[in-house]
């Protein structure tokens, strides 16, 4: 998949904002801080695009990306964030919510997790959240590289057992400063919205 064009198309709040022409669409969720942005920048080769914020909790709206005209990158509010408010929280919850339960083109949630760290229990709930609905989820370990090599099978299992993963979804290791696992995202995508295997 070669990136041709790139734009901040939406940002919406609820379902009425939300982009109505049903193309593909693929959501991002984790933690605030977890490196959406750093994700996002490097699947769509754009060093600045999404903003890497040294702010956590920054993203206050569902951000649909519109990616060769062809589909969506979804960024939503990273959660467990301590120094949000438990409303501006509850509310993060409900336009989530709102977002994954009415959303027919949503093909993929991308899970990142902080690889250097334990899931916490906000990871958790929202894996069990998302496979409650029957969604498609590939979990994305991110900050690999800050790991040495030789404890990262160690801390895949970690991973693995502490969010008792679903054989049928994906676990990719990535990082944004190496690209490790940029080409396992890209085929993901390109296998979903241009019927690509690779």
């Amino acid at each position: 998949m070669k990136i041709n064009s790139v734009d901040l198309s939406i940002s919406a709040v609820r379902q009425s904002q939300y982009p109505t022409d049903k193309k593909p669409e693929f959501l991002l969720v984790g933690r605030s801080n977890v490196g959406k942005s750093s994700f996002i920048n490097s699947i769509i080769e754009r060093r600045n695009f999404a903003r890497v914020s040294g702010k956590p909790g920054k993203t206050q709206t569902l951000n649909f990306y519109i990616v060769n005209d062809d589909f969506y990158l979804v960024d939503v509010p990273g959660y467990g964030f301590a120094n949000v408010s438990k409303e501006r929280q509850q509310k993060f919850g409900m336009m989530i919510e709102e977002y994954l339960t009415n959303r027919d083109n949503l093909k993929e949630v991308f899970l990142l997790i902080d690889f250097r760290h334990k899931p916490t229990q906000d990871d958790l709930l929202m894996y069990n959240f998302l496979k409650y609905h029957d969604l498609s989820v590939t979990v994305v370990a991110t900050k690999v590289d800050k790991i040495g090599r030789t404890l990262r099978d160690k801390q895949v299992k970690l991973i693995e057992d502490e969010l008792n993963i679903n054989p049928e979804d994906n676990f990719v290791l990535f990082s944004s400063s190496t690209k490790l696992g940029k080409s396992e995202i890209i085929s993901i995508i390109d296998k979903i919205v241009y019927q690509k295997e690779e």
